[in-house]
């Protein structure tokens, strides 16, 4: 072996020394961490932050975050969130989308949003889906803004159930059906993408990082009903939570008026023939209960039966038993006389 070689060999062997002590150290600071020990764990990730550590980086992001170990500073936790993102971490990225964003940059904070939607982040999916339904930082798309709040919601983020109950009034019942497929698809495709990321990130990232306390989508601060703004759907200005959105007052198109009275639609067998009317389609199933109360009453129902049959995440609302295609279609034309939507099918 020549002298070229052994100088090569001894950089390695040197690399080496230089890389055990650093993810050791960061390491220690987990365990101390762990013990409640928290301005150990910050002293002992001080030095591989500074050496450019991703793991050190985002650990000591958390601790300026929730004043442990140090005192409470979002500037700091703020500029580690990014470096630690710059240099591959991926919760790091996660969360410094979303300070961006509770802060009110959120242009720059969209590529971060869409990159942790894209990997399943529930509070990513409920952003990515009110901007959709918006049209506000995405174009406007209600499919995919029903599926993203589906899936959010699916994963227990609670301000999505509110968002759906909302977004249930104004969505045809066709592309909430629509959305359901879309949901499938986004959350087979998150799934995959989001293990191809963290199995990449665990190869680049030896140490065990901190406990994920990540910043948590603030609670609506506002009550007031999604109002679908023209054309382009409800429009939304940021709350003092950055997160949060308060919906702009419901314009007087919105108003909902109660519907005249229609003849009632003869059926030769009420409530046991094949054709029915579906009604709407609701990713929370208490909306269910609430249409059925809200239209069984009606003239153009009498004698059909309540149907609620599940669909994926949603439960479909129907009404069944019309004798022909033909009766259950003039009831149905009925109701979207009336600004009911409807669809006829087969039962």
């Amino acid at each position: 072996m020549g002298p070229k070689s052994s100088l090569l060999l001894a950089g390695v062997a040197a690399s080496l020394c230089l890389a055990a002590p650093l993810a050791a150290s960061v390491k220690d600071g987990v365990d101390a961490w762990s013990r409640g020990d928290y301005e150990a764990a910050v002293a002992e990730w001080q030095g591989p932050a500074t050496q450019g550590d991703p793991d050190a980086q985002f650990n000591l992001a958390q601790a300026y975050r929730l004043g442990r170990g140090v005192p409470t500073d979002m500037d700091r936790a703020r500029e580690m969130y990014r470096a630690a993102a710059a240099n591959g971490h991926v919760k790091a990225a996660d969360n410094y989308g979303m300070l961006l964003f509770q802060e009110g940059k959120r242009e720059d904070a969209m590529p971060y949003i869409r990159d942790a939607a894209d990997r399943g982040d529930p509070r990513a999916q409920y952003i990515l889906g009110l901007a959709h339904f918006n049209a506000d930082l995405a174009p406007k798309d209600w499919v995919r803004a029903y599926a993203l709040m589906t899936l959010s919601h699916a994963a227990g983020l609670p301000q999505a159930a509110s968002a759906l109950t909302q977004m249930d009034s104004f969505i045809p019942t066709e592309q909430r059906q629509m959305a359901q497929s879309l949901a499938a698809e986004i959350k087979t495709a998150s799934d995959a993408r989001r293990t191809a990321v963290l199995a990449q990130a665990d190869l680049a990232q030896p140490a065990t990082p901190v406990e994920d306390a990540t910043p948590r989508v603030p609670r609506r601060v506002a009550t007031a009903p999604i109002a679908p703004s023209n054309a382009s759907g409800p429009s939304y200005m940021p709350a003092t939570a950055g997160a949060d959105f308060v919906a702009t007052p419901a314009s007087s198109s919105a108003t909902q008026t109660a519907p005249a009275p229609v003849p009632a639609v003869r059926q030769a067998a009420a409530g046991t023939g094949p054709w029915a009317i579906q009604l709407g389609a609701f990713g929370v199933p208490g909306n269910a209960e609430k249409l059925w109360s809200k239209l069984s009453g009606r003239p153009e129902l009498a004698g059909a039966k309540k149907i609620f049959k599940p669909s994926g995440k949603v439960t479909v609302v129907l009404a069944g038993g019309f004798d022909s295609r033909d009766a259950a279609g003039t009831a149905c034309q009925k109701l979207k006389a009336s600004g009911q939507d409807c669809l006829v099918t087969r039962n």
